[in-house]
C-alpha cells in the first residue's frame, strides 16, 4: 500500500501515519523527520535544507525529492510506503508520481485529513511532544498527567518554537494557496480519499481504517468525480417544436410553374337582328332538266278534252 497523506498543520497526519505504520508493517515516511535528520547528520542535503528552514520557508522540491528518493530504495519501503508533508503542490506530486513510477512504485492513492481552521489554531498552539519517546499531548484536548512531563517516560515536554500564532498563521496561507489544489488534481483523478479528523485518535484511526483497508486488499476502485448537470432545457416557444435541432435547414423555395396565357373570352354576340346566313354556293354548271315525252294516256286525255 503506497499512500500520500494530506491536510493542514495540525490535522493530525503524523499521529494516524503512526498507527497505520504499525498496523501495515510499512514505514511512515514524514519529510519534516527526513530534513530534520538531513540537518543532523550534516549531509549536504541537510545543509541546504537548513538555510530554508531557519527562514520559515519551503525546502526545495529537488532536496525533498533527493531524500525520499534515498529513502524508498530501503527494504522496508518495497512493500509500500505513507508519505507525510509531501506533496506540497501540483509540481512537486507530478514529480513525485514521475519518481515512483520510476521505481516501479506507483501511488495508490491520497487521503485527506479533514479539520477545521479554529480546531487546526487550538491545536497547534497547545502541542507539546516528548524529547525522548516523541509522545504528543496537547494542553487543550490532551494535556499529561504532569505539567511539561511525559506520562510514558517521565522526560520533559518540548514546545515548538514555530507554534505560535504568526508561524501558524503564515503556515495556513502557504497551505491554502499551495497544498489545497492538490485535493481537485486527485479527486480529478480518482485517487482521494477525505477522511473527518476531528475527535480523538482512536476513532479517527477506525475511519481511517475503513478506507484503507479496501486499498491493503487490492479492492479499491477510482474515485472519479461527478459529471456536472446538464443544462436545462430552454421553455418551449409556442408554435415551435420542442425537439431541438443542432442546426437550421436552409429554406428552400419551391419552384414555380411556368405562367400560362390567360384564356380568351368568348365573344359577345351583337344585340338586335341575328346575321343573316350566308346562301348557299350554286354549284358551278347547274343541270339543265330535259323533258321528257308525254306518255300515250296522257296525248289522248288530252286530245279529248279539245
Amino acid at each position: 500500500m503506497r499512500i500520500v497523506l494530506l491536510g493542514a498543520p495540525g490535522s493530525g497526519k503524523g499521529t494516524q501515519a503512526k498507527k497505520l505504520a504499525a498496523k501495515y508493517r510499512i514505514p511512515h515516511i514524514s519529510t519534516g523527520d527526513l530534513l530534520r535528520a538531513a540537518l543532523a547528520a550534516g549531509t549536504p542535503l541537510g545543509v541546504q535544507a537548513k538555510a530554508a528552514m531557519d527562514a520559515g520557508q519551503l525546502v526545495s522540491d529537488d532536496i525533498v525529492l533527493g531524500i525520499i528518493r534515498e529513502r524508498l530504495r530501503a527494504n522496508d519501503a518495497k512493500k509500500g510506503f505513507i508519505l507525510d508533508g509531501f506533496p506540497r503542490n501540483i509540481a512537486q506530486s507530478q514529480s513525485l508520481d514521475g519518481m515512483l513510477n520510476n521505481l516501479n512504485q506507483p501511488l495508490d492513492c491520497a487521503v485527506l485529513m479533514d479539520v477545521d481552521f479554529d480546531v487546526l489554531m487550538q491545536r497547534l498552539t497547545g502541542r507539546r511532544t516528548c524529547e525522548n519517546c516523541g509522545a504528543t499531548y496537547n494542553i487543550y484536548t490532551n494535556p499529561p498527567r504532569l505539567d511539561d512531563q511525559c506520562d510514558r517516560c517521565g522526560a520533559a515536554l518540548r514546545h515548538r518554537a514555530d507554534d505560535n500564532e504568526v508561524t501558524i498563521g503564515n503556515r495556513l496561507r502557504v497551505y491554502d494557496s499551495q497544498t489545497k489544489p492538490l485535493i481537485d488534481l486527485y479527486r480529478n483523478q480518482g485517487r482521494l480519499e477525505i477522511v473527518n479528523g476531528v475527535g480523538d485518535e482512536d476513532a479517527v484511526f477506525k475511519r481511517m481504517l475503513t478506507v484503507l483497508e479496501p486499498i491493503a486488499k487490492g479492492m479499491r476502485k477510482p474515485k472519479l468525480p461527478p459529471l456536472p448537470p446538464a443544462k436545462p432545457a430552454k421553455a418551449k416557444l409556442p408554435g415551435k417544436s420542442a425537439v431541438p435541432m443542432k442546426s437550421k435547414p436552409l429554406p428552400v423555395k419551391p419552384l414555380k410553374p411556368a405562367a400560362k396565357a390567360p384564356p380568351k373570352p368568348p365573344a359577345k354576340k351583337a344585340a338586335g337582328k341575328p346575321a343573316p346566313k350566308k346562301p348557299a354556293s350554286k354549284p358551278a354548271h347547274p343541270k339543265k332538266k330535259s323533258r321528257k315525252p308525254a306518255k300515250p294516256a296522257a296525248r289522248r286525255k288530252a286530245a279529248k278534252r279539245k
